[in-house]
């Protein structure tokens, strides 16, 4: 009688064990129908791709917003660093804003390698945009050392005209030949331009940070400037990072192929990471408008 005993617990827990195995597969397959129902369904594909055009449109107002401000603050000097700054944050997550409000038509269009213009011109802007603000901290660095920035600004332009000139000939290239290599030098090649965008502001922010730790402490302004560096180039590096990351998991598996229609959700979360959330907090961050001038100064000025 014991060993029947010991025989029905035996058989209860490995019953029980397996239905406990059941439950956990049954979840899985769930949370796994979920995600390919979301992302095969038309009707969520538009829904959150307009979405992100929504919130693309609601940064690129925010920053034109912000560079009329600042026109109207000081309208005596002409394209500065920030005003420069504000309008390709305009102009970026426009673009943005409307290639995902007709990304169903972009992914149709012919030849092919409009498609990946339209999708690729964007995150190059982005890319000279937030270098832009790397070129602003290492002018003010070498400035406060009293070294020479003579180079600083050609060195930006020859930067961005290599990536550029690159991603031409790549696209080219891709246009005459639209092989799977080619696809994954270009995702490796973007992949490449944000790893080094990231370590510039770890470079320059990292500098400049440790630099503004070294003034005065009762310093109100020092504060501020501290915690808007820290906070950017920490924003700025992570985001960079991330999109380093995913274009090379999206370089050669298919299923983090971010260019395709049926992917909406890996899209939504990328988007939102790498260029929405990172552009939302550096402008909220730099919201601050440049002190009005007097009007003797204004008129001795002009």
């Amino acid at each position: 009688m014991r060993i029947g005993g010991v025989e029905i617990m035996k058989y209860a827990s490995e019953m029980m064990m397996s239905s406990s195995s059941s439950v956990e597969a049954l979840n899985l397959k769930e949370a796994s129908n979920w995600w390919s129902d979301v992302n095969e369904s038309p009707i969520w594909q538009d829904r959150i791709f307009h979405f992100l055009a929504v919130l693309y449109g609601i940064v690129s107002i925010v920053a034109v917003i912000q560079l009329v401000r600042i026109q109207l603050r000081v309208p005596e000097y002409g394209w500065t660093t920030q005003k420069v700054f504000h309008f390709l944050n305009f102009v970026v997550n426009g673009v943005r804003a409307v290639v995902f409000v007709f990304r169903r038509n972009v992914q149709f269009m012919h030849p092919e390698i409009l498609q990946h213009i339209l999708l690729d011109i964007p995150s190059l802007a982005f890319f000279t945009t937030y270098a832009l603000l790397v070129l602003f901290w290492a002018e003010i660095y070498y400035q406060a050392r009293a070294v020479s920035t003579d180079g600083l600004r050609p060195g930006f332009f020859t930067i961005n005209a290599v990536v550029y000139v690159v991603q031409i000939a790549l696209w080219l290239v891709l246009w005459w030949k639209p092989v799977r290599v080619m696809i994954i030098l270009s995702k490796m090649f973007f992949a490449g331009a944000s790893l080094f965008a990231a370590l510039g502001f770890l470079l320059y922010g990292g500098r400049l940070f440790l630099m503004l730790q070294r003034f005065p402490v009762e310093s109100k302004g020092r504060r501020k400037k501290l915690q808007e560096v820290g906070y950017v180039t920490t924003i700025c590096f992570t985001c960079f990072l991330i999109r380093c990351i995913m274009m090379c998991f999206a370089a050669f598996d298919e299923g983090a192929n971010l260019d395709v229609l049926d992917h909406p959700i890996l899209n939504f979360i990328y988007y939102l990471l790498v260029e929405i959330l990172p552009s939302s907090l550096v402008l909220f961050i730099l919201r601050k408008l440049p002190p009005k001038r007097g009007i003797t100064q204004y008129h001795q000025i002009r």
